[in-house]
């Protein structure tokens, strides 16, 4: 295309911007405003390649918008490109639109749900990553802003993509030296921003961000570089093109009344309604899976010990080939999750992300993106860090698993540090998450497959120590269900447990039995979903529920079950971990919790004389 042609279009986009964002009475006009060039150069300047009448097309070049607060600009650009109706402009951050602030699925350019800061790159880097495994050649731009630039996340994402030499994704910095508040902490000086950058392992290219020459030349260098990630830092204007606004403080989140955008738009002076903008055709490959074979099967005995967090590596291996789609993260633990089982099998599938759990969540949401089937398992603890990524992924709508291993009191000696007691609340949050929480090496095999073929974010807690096998091979587990392990018409309670706790429910109940009290033992092993039939039954015909779980009370399993029952709330008695953890064996911590059989046993003695 032209240089005039590029122009007038940056002009188009420009007048978009102002008209849409006028209309809404809010939006992000400045930070839209300073990149304008910067995305016209991308999509028009012949380097970005994709097929727009099919926006999921495997080889399609990605952009992602880190700085999601510049959906105005996305939208105008694809208008631009003639793939958005014009008219629909006016309907930004109405209530039913897909125009939305920020970037969501509804838009179909959308790449991934983005707007809390910090987290494109990282999505960039899993979209790069699986590029490079799937042999495809599409490229990842992500447009980030210089004020997110001081959130770690984007810093672990520039290392690891300059670990792995990834020279098919190429990030753009807005360096327009304005935040929300104030000043940026580097403010517009891109040499320093060049040197952090270049010591990472990446390519710097420091340009003009308003000279349409310049950002269309970067684009094609960029293309040449190889064996390392490139960053174009680009100087630019916040609020560029309109004068009255022109780097100026305050208007961050703020828009043109009527008067002023019409002297705006004056000022912009008159545009080429027909002239579009023509994205250049990707080329044309398919990504090739392996050819999907039937698992091996199971092998356990009944009463062995095996750690769960070992049989759901075991299953990660054993289900290697069924899901030729799925990548494996890890955290620099898989000694620890087990995850280097899948390692030493499939290691074109296997990423380690080190100690770095921000910027892997947000890889799972890139891969994912694309089509993948990402695994990232880390301790349950540190599944936390990441709670702001997972929030956000829960917009995609994609699939996406997660397993925590050593969480609870019961990892023992390591101490609280290590101690996932919060992760259940965490995932119960995320709106239409799985949370499966197995006891045994059988129940952690089947519910990882589960886990593998289910839908949106899935959560599987897996148990550090070594547990006795309980279930048969042949068990079936179900996403909502669980197992009922005791039962008679004389039970005066019910025990309800999950994980390791069950162990310590069924040998309560082995005592009381002793003493002709009995009582009903629930494995709870679906927590989101729950069976709510199942404990609603329970709650009619023993009257009382007694939930054990190694967690805090706060958002966990207990707190889930009285929100089920809604006014059979009153019969669950909950026993959780309620005092501060410190480091001991796990019986010692588990009788100091109340969770161990002996403390089950006194709670329902107490219960029954009530």
């Amino acid at each position: 295309m032209l240089m005039t042609d590029l122009t007038a279009i940056a002009r188009r986009v420009r007048v978009d911007i102002i008209r849409s964002t006028t209309a809404a009475g809010s939006g992000h006009l400045t930070s839209s405003l300073s990149a304008v060039e910067l995305v016209t150069g991308l999509l028009f300047g012949g380097v970005f390649r994709a097929d727009l009448k099919h926006p999921r097309y495997p080889n399609n070049d990605r952009l992602v918008f880190s700085k999601g607060h510049a959906a105005p600009l996305l939208y105008s650009a694809y208008a631009a490109a003639g793939a958005l109706p014009r008219a629909k402009l006016g309907q930004l951050r109405r209530f039913g639109s897909p125009l939305e602030g920020h970037p969501m699925p509804g838009f179909r350019y959308t790449e991934a749900p983005t707007g809390s800061l910090g987290q494109g790159l990282g999505i960039g880097v899993g979209e790069a990553l699986v590029a490079k495994i799937g042999r495809l050649t599409y490229r990842t731009y992500v447009l980030l802003g210089d004020s997110e630039m001081a959130e770690g996340s984007v810093w672990e994402a520039i290392q690891l993509a300059g670990h792995y030499h990834l020279d098919n994704l190429v990030a753009i910095l807005d360096c327009n030296g304005l935040g929300q508040s104030g000043v940026t902490m580097l403010g517009r000086d891109t040499r320093a921003i060049a040197r952090r950058v270049t010591s990472f392992g990446w390519t710097t290219l420091v340009i003009d961000g308003h000279d349409l020459q310049q950002v269309t030349t970067a684009y094609r260098q960029a293309q040449r570089i190889r064996h390392a990630p490139v960053m174009i830092i680009a100087k630019t204007i916040k609020g560029k093109g309109v004068s009255m606004i022109e780097g100026k403080l305050d208007w961050h989140g703020r828009v043109l009344d009527r008067s002023q955008a019409a002297t705006a738009l004056k000022e912009l002076g008159p545009i080429n309604e027909r002239l579009h903008g023509r994205v250049a055709s990707p080329v044309r490959r398919q990504t090739r899976l392996a050819v999907r074979r039937a698992p091996t099967v199971m092998k356990y005995k009944l009463g062995e010990s095996v750690a769960p967090r070992v049989a759901v590596g075991r299953a990660l291996v054993r289900l290697g080939r069924v899901f030729p789609h799925m990548i494996v993260l890890d955290g620099e633990v898989k000694n620890s999750t087990s995850t280097e089982l899948f390692e030493k099998k499939y290691k074109k599938r296997f990423v380690e992300g080190y100690i770095a759990e921000q910027n892997l969540v947000s890889m799972c949401a890139g891969m994912a993106a694309r089509g993948w089937l990402p695994v990232f398992a880390t301790f349950a603890a540190f599944m936390t860090r990441a709670y702001d990524q997972l929030r956000m992924n829960q917009y995609a709508r994609t699939h996406q698993v997660y397993i925590g291993t050593h969480p609870g009191v019961h990892i023992g000696q390591d101490g609280p540090s290590q101690m996932g007691l919060q992760d259940i609340a965490m995932f119960r949050t995320l709106e239409r998450s799985t949370i499966l929480y197995p006891a045994d090496a059988v129940a952690a095999e089947a519910l990882t497959e589960k886990a593998l073929k289910g839908d949106g974010l899935v959560y599987v807690r897996a148990t550090r120590a070594e547990l006795p096998v309980l279930y048969p091979v042949t068990k079936r587990f179900t996403i909502g269900g669980n197992h009922v392990w005791r039962r008679s018409p004389n039970d005066v309670a019910t025990i309800v447990a999950a994980g390791s706790t069950l162990h310590a429910a069924l040998a309560a109940a082995d005592q009381l039995g002793q003493k002709r009290i009995n009582v009903r033992v629930i494995d709870l092993y679906s927590i989101k979903p729950l069976d709510l039939k199942t404990l609603k039954l329970a709650a009619s015909q023993t009257k009382r529920l007694v939930v054990v779980e190694d967690h805090y009370p706060e958002g966990g399993i207990a707190e889930a079950i009285r929100s089920a029952l809604g006014r059979s709330a009153g019969c669950v008695t909950s026993l959780a971990v309620r005092k501060t953890p410190q480091s001991g064996t796990p019986e010692q911590l588990l009788s100091a919790e109340g969770l161990d059989a002996e403390s089950i046993v006194r709670t329902i003695k107490k219960l029954i004389k009530r």
